[in-house]
């Protein structure tokens, strides 16, 4: 496709899966889109392992890493000897949300190396390790998912070529990152799953291809935000995409990792079925409305703590439900959720990530030859 994200990156086309499951990365990329592996949340180790079998079985193709460096946060620039304490209240509050469902309230810890990287990753110095193992490996894309890249990224994607792609959800953040030099604009509208803005991909997509023409730039866009579909992809490249940045689609294919519980719940969701809130990570993410959604949202529930201080009080939580999801607890079953995009509405069938790349890639051609329809001879 004549793309100038299929000629930057050198796939065939110019769709892109954010997955925290290396095998959909490879599943994407084998079949012409490319896969980016999201590893916000993996210390340096797991993240050399990940990335040395996504080498051995990616057969050559072109590959991404995504992390989330944001350019502020509670405690960033700050030396913590110790672990943050969190508010006896929303200790409280969680305890109580969960015995209510009756799961058990107490010891609701993470594993030490897992609690340090949640706030290490987003770290100066902890990007910094994170991008000492990713340039290791032959990536053909380095993403920052919140904010303007870090100086040291942009600095190792000139010196290994690689180019350096920053998420937005505004047209002024659109036009900051311009001003930084990044090589793509992911351009996510507020539909989107895990972290967005609020403006509706329809207004977003356009609004940052206009700005970035008017300052004389070139650089590419990838539309997100709901997209699931290649009729989507192709409506989002007729308002000036080059392109597409999904994640939420890839969540019930095959090879995805994902809690079988949540699996089905998104296959029989509604469009309706997700909420943009800030209880999972401090910062406003949307996801699959539940119990647990609802009732951070409720009269008298404790303010979400600012980043990454809110994962401290969500994640243990979360992860427990979800280990007791899978096995049959009803309540925990009622609870759990994770990160969607409002797409979620048409994502109703189970199938393999390569099959998913294909009917994009059938939905794509079919749209662009439905409005080539409305031209006239």
């Amino acid at each position: 496709m004549q793309s100038p994200i299929c000629a930057m990156l050198g796939i065939e086309f110019p769709l892109l899966a954010f997955s925290h499951c290396r095998d959909v990365v490879v599943a994407v990329s084998k079949a012409g889109g490319m896969g980016v592996f999201g590893a916000a949340s993996l210390p340096p180790e797991r993240l050399e392992e990940e990335l040395a079998w996504i080498d051995e079985h990616i057969g050559g193709r072109p590959y991404g890493v995504d992390l989330i460096v944001p350019n502020s946060f509670a405690g960033k620039g700050e030396v913590q000897r110790e672990a943050p304490s969190i508010p006896a209240e929303h200790k409280a509050f969680i305890a109580g949300l969960l015995e209510r469902h009756g799961v058990d309230g107490s010891d609701l810890s993470l594993p030490g190396a897992v609690r340090s990287s949640l706030g290490d990753n987003m770290s100066d110095d902890g990007a910094a390790r994170l991008l000492e193992v990713a340039f290791r490996h032959p990536i053909g894309l380095i993403a920052n998912a919140l904010g303007v890249p870090p100086p040291l990224m942009l600095e190792l994607g000139k010196r290994h070529n690689v180019p350096v792609a920053a998420l937005v959800g505004t047209r002024d953040h659109a036009l900051a990152q311009v001003r930084a030099g990044v090589d793509i604009l992911v351009v996510a509208g507020g539909e989107a799953g895990g972290h967005c803005g609020e403006v509706a991909t329809m207004v977003l997509v356009p609004e940052v291809a206009a700005a970035v023409e008017a300052v004389g730039a070139n650089t590419p866009i990838l539309a997100a935000g709901g997209i699931v579909t290649g009729r989507q992809m192709a409506a989002a490249m007729a308002m000036g995409a080059h392109g597409a940045w999904t994640g939420s689609v890839w969540l019930t294919t095959a090879e995805a990792e994902t809690n079988p519980v949540v699996k089905q719940k998104m296959l029989a969701a509604s469009s309706r079925d997700t909420v943009r809130s800030k209880s999972r990570t401090g910062k406003p993410s949307r996801q699959l409305r539940s119990p647990w959604t609802d009732a951070w949202e409720a009269e008298g529930a404790p303010r979400p703590l600012p980043m990454p201080l809110q994962s401290l009080v969500s994640e243990p939580a979360l992860r427990k439900v979800d280990k007791l999801s899978e096995g049959g607890h009803e309540g925990a079953k009622a609870l759990a959720t994770y990160w969607v995009g409002q797409g979620v509405g048409l994502m109703n069938d189970a199938m393999g990530a390569g099959q998913v790349v294909q009917d994009f890639k059938t939905d794509w051609i079919a749209a662009c030859e439905r409005l080539n329809g409305f031209i006239g001879d």
